[in-house]
């Protein structure tokens, strides 16, 4: 058997068919964020708090082309939103961003993000202590993480609490219910539908 196809054999597969690999690639909770974003296009991911209210801000940002929230950083396959607020699948609830870097660069995306929450507090947000709000910023390449650990930094020099954000390679990211995206811009808990224009400045409400 050549070298490096043993333990393909041991987990019943054979030979090095790139379907296999990745078929077995995409059960890994843990792998790496493996979606191509369109072309001329950048994918960035963050985790600042429920979900829903991060997503209609980055909306507003001109230059993203697209957001998804969902599920990163855990350990269970496919996790359903039940799963996470379980509070120990080691999940982040997180926005994936899809950006246009001629129209909208990272750093831009990171001002939103450090303003849209608190990241002195690790797993909190408004009334909500839980594991899965914690502040973190998931960069898919070595310039992201420069960029994103230089604005830390700078931002940390401005207050006086520590920065709990945490910075980690973008893991496999699992797309939340169709319930949950969009879900401010669609009406929220009260059917009230808040307006992800690009540009918008009006307060948000995290709930609806």
């Amino acid at each position: 058997m050549a070298k490096g196809r043993g333990w393909l054999a041991k987990l019943g597969l054979r030979g090095n068919s790139s379907s296999q690999l990745d078929m077995m690639n995409s059960s890994i909770p843990q792998g790496p964020d493996a979606d191509v974003p369109e072309f001329h296009q950048q994918f960035a991911q963050f985790g600042a708090g429920r979900f829903w209210g991060v997503e209609l801000a980055f909306q507003r940002v001109p230059g993203v082309t697209k957001t998804e929230v969902g599920y990163s950083q855990g350990h269970l396959p496919n996790p359903t939103y039940r799963d996470v607020c379980e509070g120990d699948t080691g999940h982040c609830e997180v926005v994936r961003v899809v950006y246009d870097p001629k129209v909208c660069t990272y750093e831009n995306l990171l001002k939103v993000f450090w303003s849209c929450h608190d990241p002195t507090a690790l797993k909190h947000k408004g009334h909500n202590i839980r594991p899965q709000c914690r502040s973190g910023i998931y960069y898919y390449t070595a310039e992201q993480e420069k960029t994103a650990k230089e604005f830390l930094e700078n931002h940390q020099n401005a207050l006086e609490s520590k920065i709990l954000t945490e910075i980690l390679p973008a893991k496999k990211f699992h797309r939340a219910e169709i319930f949950h995206q969009q879900y401010l811009a669609r009406g929220g808990r009260f059917g009230f539908r808040q307006s992800p224009a690009k540009g918008c400045k009006e307060a948000i409400r995290p709930y609806g």
